[in-house]
């Protein structure tokens, strides 16, 4: 998803799609001194090209799926890991299954 659109702060901030994080990053760039906004606006860019890119990937891997595919990538099978981590939240706070 590469755009010849060149990057801008309202870019950015659609990009990031969420909100708290266009909040964080409209305060970020607006109190940044002069000799550093550059850094933090090529930080955010950063991150918003990220999150474009994972964007993209969740729809292809959602089409994949939707079309009777196999998600592409490489899956890790954590659900007895979040079960026995749950598990000992559970036991500090005192819940019981």
């Amino acid at each position: 998803m590469s755009s010849d659109r060149p990057w801008n702060i309202e870019r950015i901030r659609h990009a990031l799609g969420s909100p708290d994080l266009s909040r964080r990053f409209l305060a970020e760039i607006g109190r940044a001194p002069a000799h550093e906004m550059l850094t933090v606006f090529a930080k955010w860019q950063g991150i918003a090209e990220r999150t474009l890119a994972a964007v993209e990937r969740g729809r292809h891997a959602a089409a994949v799926e939707a079309a009777g595919g196999e998600v592409p990538g490489e899956w890790i099978d954590i659900t007895q890991k979040v079960q026995e981590d749950a598990a000992v939240v559970r036991a500090r706070a005192g819940v019981w299954d």
